[in-house]
């Protein structure tokens, strides 16, 4: 991802999905991007996501994050207006070690986390 994003500077939209991505190190590379779309991979560190100041738009669907305080790094993305993370077990239960818990809700974690998220899942953030 590194030379991408030193080689296309200004890159603004980045799809990437189903093709076996399973860490993000030099995504901060692409400073520029306001779209990622990272679908289907093997994706469970979203740490390096909290350099990408201009990211509105992120697609997280199906990947392998089990731990839902990851979130907390999207929280940091000060324009991430739209986020999808389908698919991810963090939409069953806070971590790998959680056992389903009838009453966990993922979107109000998430909302809790990203507070100035306005969609979620193709719905409006504010429906928990």
């Amino acid at each position: 991802i590194r030379d991408l994003g030193t080689t296309f500077s200004h890159l603004h939209i980045l799809w990437m999905a189903r093709c076996g991505l399973s860490d993000l190190d030099g995504i901060s590379s692409c400073s520029s991007l306001k779209e990622l779309y990272i679908a289907y991979n093997d994706i469970s560190d979203l740490s390096q996501l909290t350099w990408l100041d201009h990211l509105e738009i992120l697609d997280l669907e199906g990947n392998n994050i089990e731990d839902i305080n990851q979130m907390w790094y999207l929280g940091l993305c000060c324009k991430l207006s739209r986020l999808t993370v389908e698919g991810n077990l963090i939409c069953l239960k806070p971590n790998a070690e959680s056992v389903e818990e009838p009453d966990y809700n993922y979107r109000a974690e998430i909302k809790k986390l990203i507070p100035h998220l306005k969609y979620l899942d193709e719905m409006p953030a504010s429906q928990t």
